[in-house]
């Protein structure tokens, strides 16, 4: 065989070389969900590289197998091709030694540069589309040698149930794995801010109680039984509500409810004293426990067909009410709302933030963004009960915390309710 023809079979196992590195690394990266989405139009190769990831054994023994015989081949022509270059031309006065390491390094470059590296790194930024074409193939070889194959299977097998390893994929899509993807969506900018806040929030669902939406119970306004008429006309001018709490006398002693509908004739006309018609309740009141997730909150009205509900405690006493429309806002509304007259968390300055003491210890960690969890967060909900159970005690005005590089300092304390807190970015200020 002449040297020449030697040098183009080692080119040749090059490229059988590169062709099993880049199938290895495009088959084994290629994305399920995006092989199924191809699957459903219908193409029947990416059903192969579904079925060949099942089967990850046989698809890893059969590259082993290529790439080893390819890389013995390839070292022992790159010997014989030294020895057949001194004999041509007459270099045994060189040290043959010396140029079986040259002849070693070359052969060595040229595998490592051109039949692995540079096809896994190709493979790793178009996995999909080059194992749509690599696929076919190695489907043929891995029928092939399909016995040696289950002979080399066999003893991998084994060595891993020896140390109880186990050999199969986890294709389970984890909470983590969506998040991971949408985060890196929004890096990428195919998802624009907006649609990255909706999501996180959809996911937050499941987690958030509804009593880190509601609105407290000392801000609910209600009617009671023993109000006299100007008391009453004077609620529902202060607090024009689409519906009102009917108490007999305080708030935990709730008979039912009155839409604003119902009252607006005896207020607009005068036909009838307020008082008259607050008697003629609405029973039909949804009651909720606080230890609901806001997803079966969701859940709740849908089966209710209502959109207005109290929450209890253990003790039955009200803590809260919450409406659809509380629900949604949390879907979809921003945290930061600059130009709100209800917000909740007002951004000073980009290192300062001043936020309400019941803003809910979920949205805090939406701006404070070094924080992934306080200490002990589900045993309380809001950032007032934060500074409570890392003060242990009823804070003052002026008291302070520093936690994770961010200092909480309280400002405003109205009848031992903390109302507005501080926040400042010790990390940023120091820069």
């Amino acid at each position: 065989m002449s040297i020449l023809l030697k040098i183009i079979i080692i080119f040749l196992l090059v490229v059988i070389s590169a062709f099993f590195s880049v199938s290895e690394i495009a088959l084994a990266s290629a994305r399920k969900l995006k092989l199924q989405g191809l699957i459903e139009e219908g193409n029947e190769r990416a059903q192969k590289i579904l079925k060949i990831q099942e089967n990850s054994g046989d698809f890893f023994a059969i590259v082993q197998i290529g790439i080893n015989i390819v890389s013995i081949l390839g070292g022992s022509l790159g010997s014989s091709i030294v020895k057949d270059i001194i004999i041509k031309f007459k270099l045994s006065h060189y040290n043959e030694n010396v140029l079986s390491v040259i002849s070693f390094l070359l052969i060595t470059f040229l595998f490592v540069q051109f039949a692995d590296l540079i096809p896994k790194r190709v493979a790793m930024v178009y996995p999909e589309n080059i194992a749509l074409k690599t696929v076919n193939l190695m489907s043929i070889l891995i029928f092939v040698f399909k016995p040696v194959i289950k002979i080399i299977n066999f003893i991998a097998d084994f060595v891993l149930g020896i140390f109880r390893i186990d050999s199969a994929r986890n294709e389970t899509v984890t909470y983590d794995d969506i998040v991971a993807v949408v985060d890196a969506g929004a890096v990428s900018g195919i998802l624009q801010e907006k649609e990255h806040s909706l999501i996180e929030n959809i996911f937050e669902l499941d987690s958030r109680w509804v009593s880190s939406i509601m609105t407290t119970r000392d801000e609910i306004s209600y009617l009671t039984l023993d109000d006299s008429e100007e008391t009453l006309r004077e609620k529902i001018m202060d607090y024009p509500h689409n519906k009102f709490l009917i108490t007999s006398s305080d708030i935990d002693s709730i008979l039912g409810y009155v839409t604003s509908k119902d009252l607006l004739p005896s207020i607009m006309l005068n036909e009838k004293p307020i008082s008259e018609l607050i008697k003629n309740y609405r029973k039909n009141l949804l009651i909720l426990p606080n230890t609901l997730t806001l997803s079966e909150t969701l859940d709740r009205f849908n089966e209710a067909k209502d959109d207005f509900a109290i929450i209890l405690n253990e003790y039955g006493l009200v803590v809260g009410l919450v409406t659809m429309k509380d629900v949604v806002n949390t879907l979809m509304g921003d945290i930061v709302f600059q130009n709100s007259e209800d917000q909740q968390i007002i951004s000073r300055d980009e290192n300062s933030w001043l936020i309400d003491g019941v803003t809910s210890v979920e949205d805090v960690k939406k701006v404070l963004d070094r924080i992934e969890r306080f200490p002990e967060e589900d045993t309380y909900e809001s950032l007032a009960g934060f500074l409570i159970y890392m003060l242990k005690t009823i804070p003052k005005r002026g008291a302070k915390l520093d936690f994770m590089g961010y200092r909480f300092e309280i400002v405003d304390v109205d009848n031992y309710k903390i109302d507005q807190i501080l926040v400042i970015d010790l990390q940023q200020e120091r820069m």
